[in-house]
């Protein structure tokens, strides 16, 4: 406690750790406020004890729960649930693999059974094919555009469908209703990686998902500069989360989740303009001669194009596009390498438009056989379009495939 008049001498160490606390304002910030501290204190044990075991709400230590981190991700459940009755919950992470992990983990246990897209994100498939399967957590993979694979993959003790809305990185777009059924029917819980998508683009739990994820490092955050994970469910499943979080330990950093709800504000501009670049970007790169494919779901060609007009906003269909050159894995590379305007960099969502050669970065860990499974080129390169006038990146995308 502070030093007051007559209670006593006080050393200069003791006065230097008991200075005037800082005055709470009575208005409202505009932006909001950031709590670094990684410990609260209590006027009682009564009160620490009532806290820690969950009897009474409060912020004991920012690895179990920090209010900055949990004002980010109640933002983000309030997006992805705006067109819920009930309301919907978030938990932070530090990442969007430490929400995934998190989330798959607090729903399953040994011999339990997971479906799961075969499209997927690399490191999703070797967290499912191996970190979980060493735990005795078995996954088949199935073609989720085919709802008759996927109820046929279904067992008893099968715990959780999974699926991204749009898939890394060929863009499959996911029947999230037909999902949710066959999910529900089996007693097993629906859960989308939303990353690619946004709320801004679609919003899965309004078509059945029963747990959203998105790596908060990409759209949500914005501009490539702070790494973050949310997810988002109702209160009972949510709390099952919390839990597991607590005890994995993969906090958001305070000034992390400030620059992540700070995106939330732009999100739908960036998003849309976004999507329509990537939609100008496929469109001029189908039907060049050195290209054998372009995935986005605006394209007609693309096999989900009208489940995207159903399920998709405003015809969005996301800032993702995938470029499948002619002449296998080193003309794939020498495409990405020719490029001006795109930078050679991991991740995606941010402002600037980024490109990489998918078989040999985001998709390593699997091989030859499961990259074709998936569908996966030996050249694809994924485009992350970025906020860039849009003729510019067709110009250079152009320049670039005619000069191979």
């Amino acid at each position: 406690m502070p030093h007051t008049p007559g209670s006593g001498p006080v050393g200069e160490n003791t006065r230097a750790l008991s200075l005037p606390e800082a005055p709470v304002p009575a208005e409202r910030p505009l932006r909001m406020p950031v709590y670094r501290a990684t410990t609260y204190a209590f006027d009682t044990s009564q009160e620490f004890a009532d806290v820690m075991s969950g009897s009474q709400d409060g912020y004991s230590y920012a690895r179990i729960d920090s209010p900055t981190a949990d004002a980010f991700a109640s933002a983000v459940a309030a997006l992805e649930g705006a067109g819920l009755d009930e309301t919907v919950h978030g938990q932070p992470f530090s990442s969007g693999m430490g929400a995934l992990s998190t989330v798959l983990m607090a729903l399953t246990e040994a011999g339990a059974h997971v479906v799961a897209a075969r499209s997927i994100y690399g490191n999703t498939y070797s967290l499912l094919d191996g970190l979980l399967r060493r735990f005795g957590v078995s996954t088949d993979f199935v073609d989720v555009t085919d709802p008759d694979a996927v109820r046929a993959a279904v067992r008893p003790e099968t715990r959780v469908v999974f699926t991204e809305t749009l898939s890394n990185p060929t863009m499959t777009v996911s029947d999230l209703p037909a999902l949710a059924q066959i999910a529900h029917e089996a007693g097993a819980r629906l859960v989308v990686d939303s990353t690619f998508a946004s709320p801004a683009i679609c919003r899965p739990m309004e078509f059945g998902a029963d747990v959203v994820v998105h790596s908060a490092t990409k759209y949500i955050g914005g501009h490539s500069d702070t790494t973050g994970g949310v997810a988002v469910a109702g209160r009972d499943l949510i709390d099952r989360v919390r839990a597991t979080r607590v005890d994995l330990g993969p906090c958001l950093a305070p000034d992390e989740a400030y620059l992540l709800h700070r995106g939330l504000e732009t999100l739908p501009l960036r998003v849309a303009r976004q999507s329509e670049s990537a939609a100008a970007l496929a469109a001029a790169l189908e039907d060049h001669p050195a290209v054998e494919r372009v995935d986005h779901p605006s394209l007609s060609s693309h096999p989900q194009h009208a489940l995207a007009g159903k399920l998709f906003d405003q015809g969005r269909c996301g800032g993702i596009v995938t470029v499948h050159p002619k002449g296998g894995r080193d003309a794939g590379m020498a495409f990405a390498d020719r490029l001006r305007l795109s930078t050679i960099a991991p991740s995606l969502g941010g402002t600037h438009t980024l490109a990489g050669h998918v078989p040999t970065t985001t998709h390593r860990t699997m091989n030859e056989a499961e990259l074709g499974a998936a569908g996966i080129s030996p050249g694809a390169v994924r485009f992350s379009v970025g906020l860039e006038d849009p003729q510019d990146l067709v110009d250079d995308a152009l320049r670039a495939l005619d000069n191979g």
